[in-house]
């Protein structure tokens, strides 16, 4: 492949797919979630077409109610581990809370798990901003926002600095002098802050990518400027090109302000694609999910972003006004943000915005051809609003199948995306170096 600028896609896994409806389709698995066979034949579809990674979402809690859409989910770590043994190159990339873990035990399972699939883990760090997460951990109410964000940040030099604390010469392994290890290379942090306080050094090695790749899904101004300092890649959720392009170009600003090189911050946000032979068909099998929708549970997730009851909305009418006045919130301020915009700008009621957010939550859905998938992809791409996108399948494995064979073709035909896996890491997936060890030399 020549050096023009690489397209990156990730695989989005979700159960029975992203939709909310997607366990009702006649081909589905409704028990999907714990069903370790079809998480396999997912990471392998997605490494046979090459994906950089694979990525799960995960959050402490139970989804929901548990009524209408499966609650539950396979610990991501575990998961991925399992995973590891049956994929050899795509990146295993796990979102993993900063808020209900501590360095130490997080450090070191994230270590293992780049340790025993060769190189190829990665962390989307989360600072969690669900109420009944904090609830799962002995908490009246979690965190507030800028508290969780200075814990994250904390958190993640303790992290760096336990993965460093072995320099790569260490292991001695001396058979004839009976020396394993020399201790001079091996580092005691004795680390005392506001959060923590952790001795070290960590008691597995530096991993094989010196640090798993660190991702960051936070959209705040405080999400942000923690991206800025720590991301390597950045997934994200936008509805229009403008606010892609927008997004884009602040993130890698505030990289440059913060003294790093802005192309070493993937951004890359998500996309559901609705993928049909003809516009007609593309629009027929969204129609197929939206009528299988369940609109009670699309109230109670529209409340809970607005941290509010159901009962404040009525389906026909717009959002009430206390909403559009935008009030400050302890959780996902920037995802409740997108949410008001998109619904102001296309003058939508409240039944049309869980319509809307059925299928992605609020990330980018597009119903069309392949043709038009490709071509809306690319000129994100190479207008200034993404480095690649997370594939977000509306159901699973079928909407993945769909993109691989009908949407890559196109842009492989482009000369964007590769042929073949060039390295064997996450990290050179995505042309990302192997950080400095800050002990070593």
């Amino acid at each position: 492949m020549s050096a023009r600028r690489r397209l990156h896609l990730n695989a989005f896994l979700m159960e029975a797919g992203h939709h909310e409806a997607a366990w009702r389709l006649p081909h589905s698995n409704p028990r999907a979630d714990f069903d370790l066979r079809h998480w396999i034949e997912l990471a392998q579809l997605a490494e046979s077409a090459k994906f950089d990674s694979l990525f799960l979402a995960d959050g402490p809690a139970l989804i929901g109610t548990g009524e209408f859409r499966p609650p539950g989910q396979l610990e991501p770590l575990t998961l991925l581990t399992a995973l590891s043994q049956a994929t050899s190159r795509i990146g295993l990339i796990a979102t993993v809370s900063s808020t209900y873990n501590e360095p130490y035990n997080l450090a070191r399972r994230l270590a293992s798990v780049d340790h025993v699939s060769g190189g190829r883990a990665g962390w989307n760090i989360v600072t969690s901003a669900g109420a009944d997460e904090a609830a799962n951990f002995g908490l009246d109410d979690r965190p507030g926002h800028a508290e969780r964000y200075a814990r994250a940040d904390e958190f993640l030099k303790v992290a760096k600095a336990l993965w460093d604390s072995w320099e790569s010469e260490a292991v001695l392994a001396d058979r004839a002098t009976g020396r394993y290890a020399d201790p001079e290379r091996l580092h005691w942090l004795g680390h005392q802050g506001r959060y923590f306080k952790v001795a070290g050094p960590l008691n597995v090695e530096r991993p094989p990518q010196g640090h798993p790749l660190l991702v960051q899904a936070g959209s705040s101004e405080d999400g942000k400027d923690f991206a800025a300092r720590h991301a390597e890649a950045v997934f994200t959720a936008h509805t229009t090109y403008e606010r892609a392009a927008a997004f884009y170009a602040d993130i890698k600003a505030r990289t440059r302000a913060a003294g790093r090189d802005p192309d070493g911050v993937i951004v890359l946000p998500g996309i559901v694609p609705y993928i049909g032979s003809t516009e007609q068909e593309a629009r027929a099998l969204a129609r197929q999910f939206d009528e299988l929708r369940i609109p009670e549970y699309g109230l109670r997730q529209l409340a809970a972003v607005f941290e509010t009851e159901p009962s404040v909305f009525r389906l026909d009418k717009p959002l009430p006004e206390f909403i559009l006045a935008r009030p400050k919130l302890e959780g996902s301020q920037s995802r409740s943000d997108l949410i008001i915009d998109l619904a102001v700008r296309e003058q939508l009621t409240v039944r049309q915005i869980i319509s809307r957010l059925g299928g992605g939550r609020g990330h980018f859905e597009f119903v069309g051809t392949p043709e038009q998938i490709a071509d809306t992809i690319i000129a994100w791409f190479e207008g200034g609003a993404a480095d690649g996108f997370n594939i977000m399948a509306p159901a699973l494995p079928s909407g993945l199948a769909a993109f691989v064979e009908h949407v890559l073709p196109i842009l492989r035909g482009k000369g964007l995306f590769r042929e073949e896996y060039e390295g064997t890491t996450l990290r050179q997936h995505y042309g990302l170096p192997v950080p400095a060890n800050q002990f070593h030399g």
